[in-house]
């Protein structure tokens, strides 16, 4: 085997038939040959990086449309509430209205409360309910008139309803409580 120089990568001796030009070249064309790899594995790696940070960012971008979306009509819902509650007052006011009408209105508010309630929007129990003040706001207090002996106060009517939208509450229950 022949022994290279430490000073330029040839060797001392060149094998019979071969030019030491072409053996210099091939010196060369290993160090290019490295070097491109080298450069191959950096761009490899790049665009793994490149393509990490982009679906990073997708999914962050994917996130923020839905939470988003996810207020938008939450927004809507509850401004839709105020509008729910006089649904509510009008079927209460309409005891002697025309047996028609009744049934219109009556199925106008089922149609608008099952649209309400496939967007998540769910009613808050109230009445009998023990006090919970994470869903109920307390707006009147009496004092518990059986002896039942209960330490804890319980709703015993409903001023206005309240709402959970998706499991989030929307809006409490305005509630007059005992105990």
């Amino acid at each position: 085997m022949a022994e290279f120089d430490e000073r330029d990568d040839m060797p001392d001796e060149v094998p019979e038939g071969l030019d030491p030009e072409a053996l210099a070249d091939f010196a060369g064309a290993e160090a290019v040959n490295e070097g491109l790899v080298r450069e191959r594995d950096e761009m490899r790696a790049l665009a793994q990086r490149v393509q990490a940070d982009f679906e990073n960012y997708r999914k962050r971008m994917l996130r923020e449309q839905t939470a988003l979306s996810e207020r938008a009509s939450e927004s809507l819902v509850e401004q839709l509430l105020p509008v729910l509650d006089n649904f509510e007052l009008a079927l209460l006011s309409l005891d002697d209205a025309d047996e028609k009408v009744r049934k219109g209105v009556e199925l106008v508010y089922a149609d608008f409360l099952a649209v309400l309630e496939r967007a998540g929007l769910q009613r808050i129990p109230t009445d009998g309910e023990p006090f919970d003040p994470e869903v109920h706001e307390a707006v009147a207090h009496e004092a518990r008139s059986d002896d039942s002996g209960e330490a804890h106060p319980t709703v015993v009517e409903t001023m206005r309803e309240g709402y959970r939208l998706k499991g989030r509450v929307l809006r409490p229950a305005m509630v007059k409580v005992a105990g």
